[in-house]
């Protein structure tokens, strides 16, 4: 397992000189945009050396929805309303 850095080593690593400030990546943890999570014991926040910000105003990407299996009901439906059979 790989050591915990508090937030202001994280951020040294993560952004060099212009990190962001203490106040900043307390918010951040509170509000989830780490991720993984940072882990609170006492007063100061943990965090694993690969973690990452998220940002909130961008989209996460999602997979796209499986096809059926060949021969599913779900396929014969779609063929049947393909053929203007619909219940």
């Amino acid at each position: 397992m790989s050591k915990l850095l508090t937030l202001e080593q994280w951020a040294r690593e993560t952004y060099g000189d212009h990190s962001p400030g203490i106040d900043t990546l307390r918010r951040w943890a509170r509000e989830s945009r780490i991720f993984p999570a940072p882990e609170k014991h006492g007063r100061t926040f943990f965090v694993q050396p690969t973690a990452t910000y998220i940002d909130p105003t961008k989209p996460i990407a999602h997979a796209a929805p499986a096809k059926p299996r060949r021969g599913s009901l779900a396929e014969k439906i779609m063929q049947e309303r393909g053929r203007g059979k619909t219940a």
